[in-house]
C-alpha cells in the first residue's frame, strides 16, 4: 500500500501557513475572532509556525455551543489559530485519503455530497428492483452517538498504517487529543472541526471496505454515520444485521442505533438523507416541511424562499410549492 509520504517539515512551512490562512479566511472576513488575529496576522502566523517548527504547539481550548440542526448538538468551536493548523492538516491530507475512500462514501468529500448520494440509491433501486419490476429490499442503519464514540488510540492506530512520518502523526494526535467526549478519556471528535470530517471519513473507511470487500454488498452507500444497503433478498439483509453490528463493536467500537434500524420495501417508502424515498419519486420527510414552514412563517424573507425552493428541486414538491406561505412571501417581497 503506498503511504502519505509527505514530510513534517515540508508541510509547516510559512507558505503553506499562508494559504491555509486564505482557505481559512472565505466567508469569515467579519468575524470578530478572525479579524482579531488578523490584526495581527504576520505575527500570529510566525508564531504558529515556530511552534510547529520546534514542536511546542499545543492545541488549544474548545468554545462549546448549542445548535439544532435539526437535533440538538453540541458544536466545540477552536480558536482561529487552531483552525488555521485544521485547514492545513487537511489540505495536505485529503487528497491522499480520498483516493482510498469508495466510490459511495458521500459526506465531506469534494464532488460528492447529499444530491449525488440521493441519485445514488435512485439508480440502485432501480437496478436491484429490474426496473421497479421485482421486490427491493432495504436495510438502513444509523450509528449512535457517533462523533462522541470514535476511539482515538484506534483512530490513531489507522492513521499509523498510513503515515510514514512519525512527527504528523503526532501532530495529529495532538489534535484528536485536544478533545475527548465528556466523561470519557480519549474517545469522541468534535462537531465543528474541519480536521473531523476527514477523521471520521477515515476512521469509517475500515467499516466501508469491510462491507466492499469481505460482506462484497455491492449496492451499499453510506453518509456519514446513515448508510444503507439495498438487495432483491431479505434474508439477506437480515443476516448482514449481525455481522455488520459484530464488525462496528469489535473494530471500531461503534453501536448500531437500535431505534434508527429498518428493513422495508422500496416501494414502502425508505427515509434516507431527509427525503421519503419510492421506485418513482422521492418526498420530503413530514418532520422536514414542517420545520420548513415553521421558519418560512417566522422568517419571511425571499432568501429563505430561495433557500427552499432550491432544496424542493431535488424532489417531488410540485404541490408543496403551491402553498400559500411561498405565494404570501413573494408576494410581501415585491
Amino acid at each position: 500500500m503506498k503511504k502519505f509520504n509527505r514530510r513534517y517539515d515540508d508541510i509547516i512551512t510559512l507558505d503553506n501557513l499562508l494559504r491555509a490562512w486564505e482557505q481559512f479566511l472565505s466567508g469569515k472576513k467579519n468575524r470578530t475572532d478572525v479579524v482579531e488575529f488578523q490584526n495581527h496576522l504576520m505575527d500570529n502566523i510566525c508564531d504558529l509556525q515556530r511552534s510547529l517548527e520546534d514542536k511546542t504547539y499545543v492545541h488549544g481550548a474548545y468554545h462549546a455551543f448549542n445548535i439544532s440542526d435539526p437535533k440538538p448538538r453540541s458544536i466545540h468551536k477552536a480558536t482561529v489559530r487552531d483552525r488555521l493548523l485544521h485547514h492545513l492538516i487537511h489540505s495536505e491530507l485529503y487528497e491522499y485519503f480520498d483516493q482510498k475512500f469508495i466510490y459511495d462514501s458521500y459526506s465531506c468529500r469534494m464532488e460528492k455530497g447529499t444530491h449525488k448520494a440521493m441519485n445514488r440509491f435512485r439508480d440502485f433501486g432501480r437496478i436491484v428492483s429490474k426496473n421497479n419490476t421485482r421486490t427491493c429490499w432495504v436495510l438502513k442503519c444509523d450509528i449512535r452517538k457517533f462523533f462522541a464514540n470514535i476511539d482515538h488510540t484506534i483512530l490513531k492506530d489507522i492513521l499509523a498504517k498510513h503515515i510514514e512520518d512519525r512527527d504528523v502523526l503526532n501532530l495529529l494526535g495532538n489534535i484528536i487529543d485536544s478533545f475527548s467526549t465528556l466523561g470519557r478519556k480519549e474517545v469522541g471528535l468534535p462537531l465543528g472541526n474541519l480536521t473531523s470530517q476527514l477523521l471520521v471519513n477515515i476512521y469509517m473507511n475500515e467499516f466501508d471496505q469491510f462491507m466492499k470487500r469481505t460482506v462484497k454488498a455491492e449496492y451499499y452507500i453510506r453518509y456519514a454515520d446513515d448508510f444503507v444497503i439495498l438487495h432483491e433478498d431479505e434474508e439477506y439483509l437480515k443476516q448482514l444485521i449481525p455481522k455488520i453490528s459484530n464488525f462496528l463493536q469489535d473494530q471500531l467500537g461503534l453501536c448500531l442505533h437500535p431505534d434508527k434500524l429498518f428493513l422495508k420495501t422500496l416501494v414502502s417508502g425508505v427515509d434516507f438523507l431527509g427525503w421519503v424515498h419510492f421506485p418513482h419519486h422521492r418526498t420530503l420527510r413530514t418532520a422536514t416541511k414542517r420545520r420548513m414552514f415553521i421558519r418560512i412563517q417566522d422568517h419571511s424573507t425571499q432568501e429563505t424562499i430561495q433557500s427552499y425552493l432550491g432544496l424542493m428541486r431535488h424532489g417531488n414538491t410540485h404541490q408543496l410549492q403551491k402553498n400559500p406561505l411561498f405565494l404570501d412571501v413573494k408576494i410581501k417581497d415585491r
